[in-house]
């Protein structure tokens, strides 16, 4: 009874709460807003003349959603998140007298590759309380439940007879936890020594309403290959920033699957995880629409296992794609809550149009303004590349001191750096725009890579 009292308990009055905890609020939003918009309010005035010459081919409605979708709004929302980076205060905690029981799931299918290496990261976990690992072999066809068998004595093994699905893997793993805190590790992770107690500080630091928190997934490094290092970058700059962003006005959109903290009580209260292709993002936004918080805790850092091929890439971004619109076809209540939150959610919304016009607006016009033709990619677009490069410098200065204050090295790989700056959206939004269409037709489910 006492750890359970221990997990929900809020942080004492007067103690100064985490940043990722809801404790930036309106004033900060309100700031970065209006930033945001006197950056877009040059951009309309510098796509003036772009609309007008793109006007007279296709039309002025035509122009103005196609110079929007690949300019103006990916302008502000850059602005928006560069501005909210810099005005957050830094994190500020206090340690825990003492730390909770956990239970750790972890689902897995045919992971008998890297499996031996996620669980010696867990037993290693410099955690001051006491840990329940579950590993939830979900119908594997190779040596994953062997491995754990022979290989790991404190850990339990739930084996399913069949292959069912990741979801109903973590929800039979969520009707065997013990404990009231619960997180979920994927099987080809592998956790920074003091990753578990970091995320567990962030939760007891957080407002009382915080019912999730995400862990910081970072790409591992190798084998390298340039997919593998342009997702290094994704993960340390575009990703990052992203939760940083959301959390700082109480809302991480995604509690990933990889690495993150649940309250036990409240995934049961609300089904635990739905059989879908997004299962984390659907889950989060059900915890969300109940009024609840969900942080990031930026320095519990966690390394994933990345895509090593361009078509795995595509599938897997497709896959996160899909999941949005799954999200929003369980929860489309959640537009209807008044908190800050529900901005940053709305913006869902125009990632569809803006994949769109990015992949036959953008693309194309790279092609035709290497012939001379600047119908498409016009001076807005060009504006974007030094904000780009600011907001890039933001978040790279952000995840390395992260890094730093965990005595991680990081990968100074500036060809990668370039590419991913210039070339990934060239796979990101084709990719995403692929995932919202199979959602729309239907496609078959798979566990597939995350």
């Amino acid at each position: 009874m006492r750890a359970r009292q221990a997990a929900h308990r809020p942080a004492p009055s007067g103690t100064p709460l985490g940043t990722n905890a809801a404790s930036v609020g309106a004033r900060t939003f309100l700031l970065a807003s209006l930033i945001a918009a006197a950056w877009l309010a040059v951009s309309l005035w510098l796509a003036i003349p772009w609309a007008g010459e793109l006007a007279g081919l296709i039309g002025a409605l035509p122009a103005w959603l196609v110079i929007a979708g690949i300019a103006l709004a990916p302008g502000f929302m850059n602005a928006f998140q560069t501005a909210s980076l810099l005005l957050r205060p830094p994190g500020r905690y206090v340690e825990p007298h003492a730390y909770p029981p956990v239970t750790v799931l972890v689902a897995a299918y045919n992971e008998a590759a890297g499996i031996a290496a996620t669980l010696r990261s867990l037993e290693a976990q410099r955690y001051p309380g006491e840990v329940e690992i579950i590993v939830i072999d979900d119908g594997s066809r190779d040596d994953t439940a062997r491995i754990v068998r022979e290989g790991h004595a404190a850990v339990r093994l739930l084996a399913q007879g069949r292959n069912t699905g990741k979801a109903a893997a973590l929800n039979r793993g969520l009707a065997e936890a013990r404990h009231a805190l619960l997180v979920t590790v994927d099987a080809d992770c592998w956790l920074h020594a003091d990753a578990l107690r970091l995320l567990v500080r962030e939760y007891l630091n957080g407002q009382p309403q915080t019912a999730a928190v995400a862990g910081a997934v970072f790409a591992q490094t190798g084998p390298a290959n340039w997919v593998t290092r342009l997702q290094v970058w994704d993960y340390f700059l575009g990703i990052a920033a992203t939760k940083r962003t959301q959390a700082a006005y109480g809302g991480t959109l995604v509690a990933q699957g990889a690495f993150s903290l649940y309250r036990t009580a409240i995934l049961r209260e609300i089904g635990g995880w739905p059989d879908c292709v997004g299962e984390d993002i659907v889950v989060t936004w059900a915890i969300l629409r109940r009024g609840f918080f969900v942080g990031y805790a930026e320095d519990a850092v966690c390394f994933t296992r990345v895509p090593e091929s361009i078509g795995t890439l595509v599938r897997q971004r497709a896959r996160w794609a899909r999941g949005m619109i799954e999200a929003f076809r369980h929860h489309p209540g959640i537009l209807l809550r008044r908190r800050l939150t529900t901005c940053l959610v709305s913006w869902n919304l125009l990632f569809p149009w803006l994949d769109f016009t990015f992949t036959f607006g953008f693309i194309p016009g790279l092609v035709f303004a290497c012939f001379g033709q600047f119908w498409l990619v016009g001076p807005v677009t060009l504006a974007l590349l030094p904000s780009a490069a600011f907001m890039g410098a933001v978040m790279y200065r952000t995840s390395a001191r992260v890094f730093a204050s965990q005595a991680l090295r990081i990968e100074r790989d500036l060809p990668a750096l370039l590419a991913y700056t210039i070339a990934y959206g060239l796979i990101n939004h084709p990719a995403s725009l692929r995932g919202y269409l199979a959602e729309l037709f239907g496609v078959r489910k798979t566990w597939g890579t995350k």
